[in-house]
């Protein structure tokens, strides 16, 4: 997923080219492959961190309503961070955020750098190999999906805990973890694990293959690639197709990771099926996609901001990395 802006070093290869004609431009010596792996575990790192801190008021919101039987309107999200701004101060709307910054860190940089990968092993590491199979650029980010979901999950389960909890029953991460692990069981981190990979497939895939596909039209439509603005807005695109084509899952996930045990030790909804069942049964299809309308808000900046700024940071470092090698 290279950006589509001119590398810093290339762009003062041709300059210097310009005023010394008569000297062959160099191309600069290609990375190895662990420097192509650690800039792309950096840039996704980074491109997480910014893009989670910058909806995470909206995410806690959204996480409240989807684990709720409590009617979901733009009016009662918008009542809710208000009252929780008022009550427990501005910084309650990131409450949970650093749990999701001890999981988004993580994730982005494997969900990335995985992507990358999944690539090379694919076949279709260049624009052209990728529009000559469009099947395997879908599975590709699938199994980019997979592979930073199942690496991070505990951590999400915690993020979603502490966002529907008060703050003295979870004061922080490591709480979440003695406590639950005491009282419900380790196997409890992993409570809604199946749901949330039956979702993450097609999202991660739809997202990947969709803003791959909108980077390489926008080239061939406008004959250069696209970069700030631009990727912001193709990554929004993606992530607004991606998170409607997951979204009903995501309900489940959240539900299974925030359901607390009865006196018997059993869960109310023990299954993705009864999960479903549930959801159906109290609030119609209309449940699987609660709080959808803040996803299209949240979701495409959210997705836009972290691919833009995944193709600015390791545009950026390979370019540093360039020049530590060459001198």
């Amino acid at each position: 997923m290279g950006g589509g802006a001119i590398a810093v070093g290339e762009a003062r290869g041709a300059f210097l080219q310009e005023e010394r004609p008569h000297q062959t431009r160099q191309t600069p010596r290609p990375l190895s492959g662990g420097l192509m792996l650690i800039t792309s575990l950096a840039a996704g790192a980074t491109a997480g961190a910014v893009a989670k801190t910058v909806i995470a008021p909206l995410d806690r919101a959204k996480i409240r309503f989807q684990t709720t039987e409590i009617p979901y309107s733009t009016r009662a999200a918008v009542q809710f961070l208000v009252n929780s701004a008022k009550t427990e101060g501005v910084m309650a709307l990131w409450r949970g955020n650093s749990a999701t910054m001890a999981r988004i860190i993580p994730y982005a940089g494997i969900q990335f750098a995985a992507h990358e990968q999944w690539k090379k092993l694919f076949g279709i590491d260049t624009p052209s190999a990728a529009q000559e199979h469009p099947i395997r650029l879908l599975i590709v980010g699938s199994l980019a999906g997979v592979t930073s979901q199942s690496a991070t999950y505990p951590l999400d389960f915690a993020r979603a805990r502490m966002a529907v909890s008060p703050k003295s029953e979870y004061g922080s991460l490591r709480i979440v973890f003695i406590r639950v692990a005491r009282e419900e069981g380790i196997r409890t981190l992993y409570r809604g694990y199946p749901a949330t990979i039956m979702g993450v497939i097609p999202y991660a895939g739809v997202s990947f293959f969709t803003y791959d596909t909108l980077k390489r039209w926008y080239s061939e439509t406008f004959g250069s690639g696209a970069s700030g603005l631009t990727n912001i807005a193709l990554g929004g695109a993606a992530g607004a197709v991606a998170q409607t084509a997951s979204y009903p899952l995501d309900i489940v996930r959240r539900r299974m990771q925030t359901a607390r045990r009865n006196a018997d030790m059993s869960y109310p909804c023990p299954s993705i099926v009864e999960t479903l069942a549930h959801i159906y049964r109290v609030d119609g299809w209309r449940g699987f996609f609660k709080g959808l309308s803040m996803n299209w808000v949240k979701g495409p900046i959210a997705v836009g901001v972290s691919f833009a700024t995944y193709d600015f940071t390791k545009t950026l470092l390979r370019d540093f990395a360039h020049v530590v090698q060459g001198s």
